[in-house]
């Protein structure tokens, strides 16, 4: 895991790149679908703004934060959606500067968090470098399906790294929110990052295996891409399963992203 301060200025620089795609849009384009069904431009952005306000809440307001999910609870399968719409209503100019002082201030309240704390959260308590963490993965995530509306293809950068182990990380929470028993032995995951070198995790003698390149594996466990179209190669019927469910983010089982039956 890598420290706070290099974790953040990852954060600010992944959000930087989605902001050059979206900072001089036209309003029109802001209604623009995106892979995510229902979700326009405007829904990704308002999420991302949403998503960081509450990680500040969090942070800083532990009982305001509980107050928050204790709401949310009669509408745990829809409460997400809402407040992606409700964002998304905001006039675009209104919703890219909330979105920018946002970022800051979240930056701001994850430095002040003491060593050791644990922030509340919608899915297990995390640290403030899990959260950055997270918060970076979502913001590459819903970056991608704003790139897909647009047309646009990222270049890959060794940020990926983050959310690959993220995507490691969450394996047996996968399962739990699948309702499935996680798999008792370690996997072994080798990936090709966008340099060329070599980013593994798990014992290298591990029956169980994946490898591939790493964005294939970031867009797998952040669900922006099916299984099908990707070059990801598995050792083990564990391992192979577990590709099925993969799911990086927090909340109830994503429903991921059909196959491209194009080709």
């Amino acid at each position: 895991m890598a420290d706070l301060e290099t974790l953040l200025g990852d954060l600010t620089a992944e959000s930087a790149d989605l902001d050059r795609l979206v900072g001089d849009l036209p309003v029109a384009d802001w209604a623009r679908p995106t892979p995510a069904a229902g979700w326009t431009i405007a829904h990704q952005i308002g999420h991302l703004t949403w998503t960081d306000e509450t990680a500040i809440l969090a942070a800083t307001d532990a009982e305001r934060f509980a107050e928050l999910v204790r709401a949310a609870e009669p509408r745990a399968l829809t409460f997400v959606d809402e407040a992606a719409a409700e964002f998304a209503a905001a006039p675009a100019p209104e919703l890219l500067d909330r979105w920018r002082r946002g970022r800051d201030t979240l930056n701001d309240a994850l430095r002040a968090v003491p060593a050791g704390t644990k922030l509340p959260w919608l899915g297990p308590p995390m640290s403030a470098t899990s959260m950055a963490t997270a918060r970076l993965m979502e913001t590459w995530a819903h970056g991608q399906d704003v790139a897909d509306a647009l047309g646009v293809t990222r270049a890959p950068t060794t940020r990926l790294r983050h959310i690959a182990h993220i995507g490691v990380r969450t394996r047996n929470f996968a399962y739990a929110v699948h309702g499935r028993p996680a798999p008792a032995e370690d996997f072994r995951i080798e990936l090709t990052g966008p340099a060329g070198d070599l980013w593994t995790w798990g014992p290298e003698a591990a029956a169980q295996r994946v490898t591939g390149p790493a964005p294939d594996f970031c867009l797998l466990v952040t669900q922006r891409r099916h299984r099908d179209d990707l070059a990801l190669r598995t050792v083990g019927a564990d391992a192979a399963e577990w590709l099925t469910i993969a799911q990086a983010f927090a909340g109830p089982p994503g429903t991921g992203r059909p196959a491209d039956r194009s080709a």
